[in-house]
């Protein structure tokens, strides 16, 4: 039987905080049957993993799916490259993307779509650290507005 809807395996929660998101792309992963089976024990880290495009093709790298407990000889080795599956016209605006200025791909997060696992990946730029600091204070500006907000409508000031 079939499961439906998105069920998230692993997300990369500093990827927001450390790269600006330009552009999000779906892509399937192509997996030996020992890793979906570690992933359906809901095990994953996307922390060091990224994506790169060789020869048309695109790779994730350093993706960390641990052994399935299970297993025999025929385990998957934890940190091998991933292919994932995207269309080529996708495919090509990456790679213009990623050779023509500082943009890499970066995986946000992994989760099963209608039984079979997908990734989200970014096409994203490094920020500075004076980028990061004004992300910092822009958001918590906007957290005290709303509070002062909240507090105004309850009639607390």
């Amino acid at each position: 039987m079939k499961e439906k809807g998105r069920k998230v395996i692993a997300t990369n929660r500093k990827a927001r905080h450390n790269y600006t998101i330009i552009d999000t792309y779906e892509a399937g992963v192509a997996l030996v049957g020992t890793e979906v089976k570690s992933l359906r024990e809901g095990k994953a880290s996307l922390v060091d993993a990224f994506a790169t495009v060789d020869d048309g093709e695109v790779w994730l790298r350093g993706l960390h799916i641990p052994e399935y407990t299970q297993g025999t000889w025929t385990n998957h080795s934890p940190r091998r490259t991933r292919k994932l599956l995207l269309h080529r016209r996708e495919i090509e605006h990456l790679v213009g993307k990623t050779r023509e200025g500082n943009q890499t791909l970066v995986p946000l997060s992994m989760y099963f779509s209608d039984g079979k696992v997908k990734v989200e990946l970014a096409l994203a730029k490094g920020k500075q650290d004076y980028d990061k600091r004004q992300d910092l204070a822009r958001r918590t500006a906007e957290r005290e507005v709303t509070r002062e907000l909240g507090r105004r409508v309850k009639g607390m000031r």
